[in-house]
Parts: structure tokens; C-alpha cells; sequence
């Protein structure tokens, strides 16, 4: 990709012509931008359905010579096509960049088939209607359609590389105007263009106040140049501390009839990530989230208290095999109990199935690392597969716990972490769960630095300050797909 190239402090403007390939632009049949997400779902839906009946319709034509009740096992494809792509759209498959990223689609396409299809089938199990299904029918099924998402996925990122290349996908051309304390990235026109945006003309404006005359210079030609061209919203982005220069300037760019937004950057910019708010005509920010409601508190026990409940039913015979297996692996109890915080900093003692041969609880608390020794045999498989967390489903009963919420750490930790990491006690405003927004975004087990723990608290705050019950089911659908990667497990 080739840019004109100039010194920003030389130029009054720049105005970016990417040339992305040899190939002229293409705009005969453009697609709009917006319009890939809701496309590849469809897309995704069709070919779930496609692959269901024509792999009942041919298991029983190859095997029996006849014909199925296609009808049946349609209705099951469509329960399949919708929840596959309501997983996948949470965990936003359909963005183009994630479209573009074929190793992570595979990944995530096939643990989103799987998680899908053992919850169907678990559902089939306890409603006892699995038999009114051909297994040889559903197993061609599970195989072909994901053999058919795959196939697809390789196709969109040879036809969006394309699309991309040539300008297939209309998009929002824009004007940016930044000043020189904003970070110019090199590759600036392609990442708009994958976000529906396209750079139309570039402008940078001097920050000093020595350089007042060259300022108006630049503005002046920006509004020129704007000013009966094909762009469609012109993007400010500045640091806020040069506020009486960006007044201004915003205040010279009313004559143009464009939408104008602002990009702040900078220290200041981090008032712009919270939530705002309005007290009459007056606007607010709201820079710590209060507990929450009593609806939304009941809402969350709630959810707990039927989740716990079908969990340990489901678990049960689960427990008494781990139980079984631990006694006689190793010497020790059934269950480890620690201290935890939990709610307000209450104290708690947290249900575990032990997994070391140690069982440490008091101010020195050394973290499981990999290869740890103290794991046991049997502890090594339920720490991988995060089924000695399970018994804290009692904890989620009896109210110290939670489902969803940041993961609480052992006293001697919390002592070490809360003097080095800022606003780490706020994660104390709720309670503590057996999952949360960390954990999912890979911040799991070990914390080896004190970068691990800062970004880790910082996933946890995000989850206090934008809680909501559709959060905590995509967290928990997250979950069973983090579970089975195993990463950082051990």
C-alpha cells in the first residue's frame, strides 16, 4: 500500500490516495459495509439448514432406501441455526476484520459448533425426545456442517480480501483532522476501511501557539477542500488539554453541513469511557458505579439460584466419580477450603476439589504454576478442565458466590495485590463468581506480573460498571469454549 508521503509540520494538508492494488477500483456492485455482519449470519443459517436435510435425507437414502420425516429433522436444524448464530454473534464472528482472521474463525466456529450441539443434546437427553432422532442422521449432521461453516469461512476471507482490495464495500468516506500530538498510524487507511470508514483527506494541524497563523492557514484549507467534495463526516481527534484551540476550531467547521465527531486522546480521554448521564440540562459522568439496584440484585440471585440448582443436578454423578477418584489417588480431604473476600470484603471459605498434595491457607499462599509438583495426578485433570471449581456451586447457594463475577483470590494475595494495583478493593462492590470477564478474555489462573493482575482488575472493573443479565450468559457461553481451550489451565 502506497501513500503520498510528506512531513506533517511541512504540509498544510495531506490528503491520502491509497493504492491498494494494481487492479482499477471497482464500484459496478458494492456492498454496504453494514451489511457483511447481517449477510455472513444469513449466510451461516442457510447452510446449517442446507447441510441438516441433505444429510438426513441422504444417510437414509444410502443406508435404507427410503426417506426420513425430513420435516422433524428440519425443525431441529433451524433450533440449531439459531442458536449457532446467536453464540457466534456474541462472540462477534461476524465483524469483517474477525471474517478476515481465518485461524480464529476456525477456532471459534468449530468450539461454537461444539458448545451448541452438546447443549442440544444434553436438552434432547433430559426431555427424553433423543430418540426420536436417527443418530446416524445427526452424527453426518455435526460432521458436514461444520465441514460446510469451515468451507464458508475460507470463502469470505478470499472474497473480503477482494472485496477490500478493490473497494467493493461502500463505505463512509471521512475527513480527519488531528493535530500533532495525535499518534498518526501509517496503515491508517486500511484500518478505517475495515471499520466501514475511508479516509478521503487527511489533515494535520499545528499545536504550538507560535504556530497561530500557519493554524488558520490549515483550517482554512481544510474547509476548502471539504467544502463540495463526496466527503460524508469529518473525525477530530485531539488532546482536550488544547481545548481553546479545538473550540475554536470546531466552532470554524459549523459552516460545513457534515456531522463532525470528536476523538479525544490524551489523559483527559479517560472521561470518555464512562457512562454519561443527565441531571436536568446538566450532564454527569458517572466515575464509580453504585450497587446495584434491588431489581437488578434479585434478578441476579435469581439467576444464580436456578443456575446453581440445574448444575448440581447435572453434575451429581460427576461429584461422586472426582470424589471416588481423589481418595484414592492421595491422601488428604475431598474438598479444600480457603479464605476468600467476598461482597464488601467479607470473608468466606471457598469449596474446592483438592488438587495438591498441600492444603495452604494463611499469609503465605504460593500460586499453582505450570508443572507445579503439589498437583496431584487426578488434581492436574480437574484443574485442566476447571472441574475442581464445580463444588463452588454451593457457594453460589448459599450467597457468597455468584455465577458470573471477578474470580476472588486467597487473603494473602489480596493483602499483596491491593498495595500495588490502583482500585483493586472496588472488585469488592459484588460478589465474587465462579467465572467473570477476565477469565474469558484469557486472564485464567496463574498471575505472573503485576501487568497480569493490573489488566486482570481492569477486566473486572469493565464487568462491575457494565453488568447486565445478557453479559453474564454470554460470559457463560464464553466459558464452556475457554474450558475447552485450556488456556493458561494448570
Amino acid at each position: 500500500m502506497n501513500y503520498l508521503k510528506r512531513d506533517f509540520s511541512e504540509s498544510k494538508s495531506l490528503v491520502l490516495g491509497p493504492t491498494r492494488s494494481s487492479r482499477p477500483h471497482s464500484r459496478s456492485w458494492t456492498i454496504p459495509y453494514r451489511a457483511i455482519a447481517p449477510i455472513a449470519a444469513v449466510v451461516d443459517g442457510l447452510i446449517i439448514f442446507a447441510t441438516s436435510v441433505l444429510s438426513d435425507v441422504g444417510y437414509h437414502t444410502l443406508y435404507f432406501f427410503n426417506y426420513s420425516n425430513v420435516a422433524q429433522f428440519a425443525g431441529f436444524a433451524a433450533v440449531v441455526a439459531a442458536m449457532f448464530v446467536a453464540v457466534a454473534e456474541s462472540r462477534n464472528i461476524y465483524s469483517l476484520p474477525e471474517l478476515l482472521n481465518l485461524k480464529s474463525q476456525i477456532r471459534k466456529v468449530t468450539m461454537t459448533w461444539i458448545i451448541v450441539f452438546l447443549f442440544l443434546i444434553a436438552a434432547a437427553f433430559t426431555m427424553k425426545v433423543s430418540e426420536s432422532f436417527s443418530r446416524g442422521s445427526t452424527i453426518t449432521f455435526a460432521i458436514f456442517g461444520l465441514v460446510a461453516l469451515i468451507s464458508a469461512r475460507i470463502l469470505w476471507k478470499l472474497y473480503l480480501a477482494d472485496g477490500l482490495a478493490v473497494r467493493r464495500f461502500s463505505s463512509r468516506r471521512i475527513a480527519l483532522i488531528a493535530d500533532r500530538t495525535s499518534a498518526v498510524d501509517p496503515d491508517i487507511d486500511e484500518t478505517l476501511s475495515r471499520h466501514g470508514l475511508q479516509l478521503a483527506q487527511h489533515f494535520v494541524l499545528p499545536t504550538s501557539r507560535s504556530d497561530a497563523q500557519r493554524r488558520k492557514e490549515v483550517i482554512k484549507q481544510a474547509i476548502s477542500s471539504i467544502r463540495g467534495s463526496d466527503v460524508e463526516e469529518i473525525v477530530v481527534t485531539t488532546d482536550l488539554y488544547h481545548w481553546p484551540e479545538l473550540n475554536g476550531l470546531l466552532s470554524e467547521l459549523r459552516v460545513l453541513p457534515l456531522p463532525v465527531n470528536l476523538v479525544p486522546i490524551g489523559p483527559l480521554s479517560e472521561l470518555f469511557r464512562q457512562s454519561l448521564h443527565t441531571i436536568g440540562d446538566t450532564v454527569t459522568i458517572e466515575w464509580q458505579r453504585g450497587s446495584r439496584t434491588a431489581s437488578q440484585r434479585f434478578l441476579k440471585r435469581a439467576a444464580d439460584i436456578v443456575l446453581a440448582s440445574i448444575a448440581l443436578g447435572a453434575f451429581l454423578p460427576l461429584f461422586l466419580v472426582v470424589a471416588i477418584a481423589i481418595k484414592l489417588d492421595s491422601n488428604g480431604p475431598i474438598i479444600f477450603r480457603q479464605w476468600r473476600r467476598g461482597f464488601n470484603g467479607r470473608p468466606f471459605k471457598i469449596l474446592k476439589f483438592r488438587t495438591m498434595s498441600v492444603l495452604e491457607d494463611g499469609d503465605r499462599i504460593i500460586q499453582a504454576q505450570q508443572n507445579d509438583a503439589r498437583v496431584t495426578r487426578v488434581g492436574n485433570v480437574l484443574r485442566r478442565s476447571s472441574i475442581d471449581e464445580l463444588p463452588q456451586l454451593f457457594n453460589v447457594l448459599n450467597g457468597t458466590m455468584s455465577i458470573v463475577g471477578p474470580r476472588p483470590h486467597a487473603m494473602a494475595h489480596d493483602s499483596r495485590f491491593d498495595k500495588v494495583v490502583a482500585n483493586y478493593a472496588y472488585r469488592h462492590h459484588v460478589k465474587p463468581g465462579l467465572t467473570g470477564w477476565a477469565q474469558v478474555n484469557g486472564y485464567r489462573g496463574e498471575t505472573r506480573t503485576v501487568a497480569d493482575i493490573e489488566q486482570r482488575v481492569k477486566l473486572d472493573l469493565w464487568y462491575i460498571d457494565n453488568w447486565s443479565l445478557a453479559t453474564d450468559i454470554k460470559i457463560i457461553l464464553m466459558t464452556a469454549t475457554e474450558i475447552m481451550n485450556g488456556r493458561n489451565a494448570y
